[in-house]
């Protein structure tokens, strides 16, 4: 096994400044709440809806999807106060099962997860925006492109003014979100008022959904949940260790409330069977309500949540590559952290030139690389499940590490949270198993990105060997209690 240079708690000499505890609860709220809401919020609720049949077992759905993140959050809550590290989840498994593991989840993470998620939040900004304002000059689409290029620039730009301008922008950015959401809710209290919402159904009656069912549908209410973990790639740089427990519950009430109130309306103002047939559900509820000028509002929404989730995805993307390239030192320049704008600038740098290249493929390729983006599901529910598992692992492996927070119940919370996973991971596989891509079964691009990594983990090995080692080991000041 190769001598990392910063394995566990040292750190490359080229390694400038490191991250500083700058950062608060509402911060670390903002970022989580607009990394979650995102375009799951104007889609799922038709196909969960359709999937159940009844309002009770739907948003009985929608609540048991907030119960397991809140579990799960928890569960992150005693790692990230215990190991507070700007690589996450990668901190997470390299001290659980050492570098291989972390590595082949930091490439899977850099080569599409992240990646490819700011390439498609692009796109979908770069959709709406186009609608309103088209800049087609090069032909149909070349405005997409166009505007998802200038939204990855502009954004990485600001970030690597410093995290204050960041998060202040993201701040900014889930206050319209959450805004743009209570507006969906306000349509449907003005057509109940007018008399002009269908006429709801009792919340139960119908005939129960088949477990089958029941779970696809939970498939979608947990992908639209999905996010939270992502507060793990902040918590050096929290003030407080227990901020981030505060940060990550908050959180998580106010995902569940706003989800609660957005399914509310959407049952309110269309009814079960208008949501369930329904391919534009808060566009369609908003023109009932406002006219053609509600639809506009919701193209500016959705707009407005894919800029909070591409600022909120960056801020915590590039830490993963800041913490390879501390424990790497063939990645060392992206180990560097500017002291002075507290960020990861090089890391910031590469990722915005990789998602500029995966805008560039999506453009050429169409919906296609929408696909093979969604097809990597299984390999993030992999590494999501063995996250969850490092907490068992660690609490036997450290049980003297001090740990300013448990998760209670233990280990009843954490083996719920566990299976969650495990079942979300078979789930994926099943999905992406019955799909297929170009004539070749998607299964396949999920092998693909993790073959790869492979092949680059031998090779970062072998350099690695060839590399005199670090005269100095530097302890991490952010795994200093």
């Amino acid at each position: 096994m190769p001598d990392i240079a910063a394995n566990k708690n040292t750190a490359s000499p080229t390694t400038g400044g490191s991250p500083r505890a700058v950062l608060g609860v509402r911060e670390a709220a903002a970022l989580i709440v607009g990394v979650v809401i995102g375009a799951g919020v104007f889609k799922a609720p038709a196909i969960v809806a359709g999937m159940t049949g009844d309002a009770g077992w739907m948003f009985g759905a929608w609540i048991l999807g907030g119960v397991i993140s809140l579990i799960g959050a928890l569960c992150y809550a005693e790692l990230t106060t215990a190991y507070p590290n700007a690589g996450g989840d990668y901190h997470f498994l390299n001290r659980a099962y050492g570098p291989s593991v972390s590595f082949m989840f930091g490439w899977a993470r850099f080569s599409v997860i992240i990646t490819g998620s700011i390439a498609l939040l692009a796109f979908v900004f770069g959709d709406y925006m186009n609608q309103a304002l088209p800049l087609d000059f090069a032909g149909p689409g070349s405005g997409s492109a166009l505007y998802a290029v200038a939204v990855i620039v502009v954004l990485s730009a600001v970030n690597m003014r410093n995290i204050r301008t960041g998060m202040l922008t993201q701040t900014w950015f889930t206050a319209l979100e959450v805004l743009g959401l209570l507006l969906i809710v306000a349509a449907a209290v003005v057509l109940s008022s007018n008399g002009a919402a269908p006429a709801a159904p009792a919340v139960a009656g119908n005939a129960a959904p088949t477990a089958a069912s029941f779970g696809l549908a939970m498939v979608f209410v947990l992908l639209t949940y999905g996010g939270w973990n992502e507060a793990a790639y902040i918590s050096a740089e929290m003030k407080s260790r227990r901020s981030m427990v505060k940060a990550l519950t908050l959180s998580i009430l106010i995902i569940t409330a706003l989800y609660l109130l957005v399914i509310w309306a959407y049952w309110r103002g269309l009814g079960m069977e208008g949501m369930a047939k329904s391919d534009a559900l808060a566009a369609e509820l908003m023109r009932t309500a406002f006219g053609p000028a509600g639809e506009k509002v919701i193209s500016i929404l959705v707009a407005v949540a894919a800029l909070t989730s591409i600022n909120a995805t960056m801020i915590v993307g590039a830490r993963t590559s800041y913490a390879m390239g501390r424990d790497w030192r063939v990645l060392g320049k992206l180990g560097i952290w500017d002291s002075v704008r507290d960020t990861p600038a090089n890391a910031i740098r590469i990722q915005c030139v990789a998602a500029l290249f995966l805008v560039a493929v999506g453009t050429a390729i169409g919906s296609g690389f929408k696909s093979m983006v969604e097809f990597t599901a299984p390999v993030f529910w992999l590494f999501f499940l063995l996250s969850g598992l490092s907490l068992f692992v660690l609490r036997i492996r450290e049980p003297d590490m001090p740990r300013p927070f448990k998760v209670p119940l233990y280990p009843l919370l954490p083996i719920l949270f566990c299976a969650s996973c495990a079942y979300m991971l078979w789930s994926s596989l099943s999905y992406v198993n019955n799909q297929s891509m170009g004539g070749i079964n998607a299964a396949w691009i999920g092998v693909a990105v993790l073959a790869s990594g492979v092949f680059l983990l031998l090779l970062m090995r072998h350099l690695h060997s060839r590399q005199a080692p670090p005269a100095v080991s530097i302890t991490h000041p952010e795994e200093v209690s």
